[in-house]
């Protein structure tokens, strides 16, 4: 790929793969970091992109699989994830209390299937449109609204049911 064509790909598509990639990280060095290799990989690869998708959903692959070795090898070498500590500047006994209720939500999300998980968590946290998540399932827009219309149904239902 040649230096003006990627400084193109790398403008245009920056700030969209590193949005996908903090939904999957929630840690904004880590999807700095899972970005920027990512747009490494793109480049530097032998493979090019073959055009038989959106250059995003081409990124959003390889960022993903980036992600997930890296997640493989940080098992490999971690016996605990690490936990995030509270902010020390907000009221204790408000962080406790929402911290529980962000983990039971995020509890009840990580035990949703596929891809009702995934496409809520681009959607809310990734805050990509419809488009872009049907883009990157190779998915029409509107099968991306109805995934994601689901997966709310799903989450409210489990909420209800844990009176969370």
């Amino acid at each position: 790929m040649d230096k003006q064509t990627a400084e193109k790909l790398y403008d245009a598509c920056y700030m969209k793969v590193y949005s996908y990639v903090m939904t999957l990280a929630k840690d904004q060095h880590a999807a700095q970091e899972i970005t920027q290799e990512t747009f490494f990989k793109a480049i530097t690869t032998e493979q090019t992109f073959r055009g038989e998708s959106e250059c995003f959903s081409w990124l959003c692959a390889i960022a993903k699989n980036l992600f997930i070795d890296g997640k493989r090898k940080a098992s490999r070498y971690q016996d605990e994830p690490d936990e995030n500590l509270a902010d020390i500047d907000t009221d204790i006994e408000q962080g406790i209390t929402d911290s529980e209720t962000s983990f039971r939500i995020h509890m009840l999300l990580h035990d949703m299937e596929d891809p009702y998980k995934e496409v809520f968590e681009l959607r809310v946290f990734g805050e990509l449109s419809f488009a872009q998540i049907g883009s990157i399932f190779r998915k029409t827009e509107s099968w991306a609204r109805v995934t994601y219309h689901r997966a709310r149904l799903k989450l409210k239902e489990r909420m209800d049911n844990n009176e969370i």
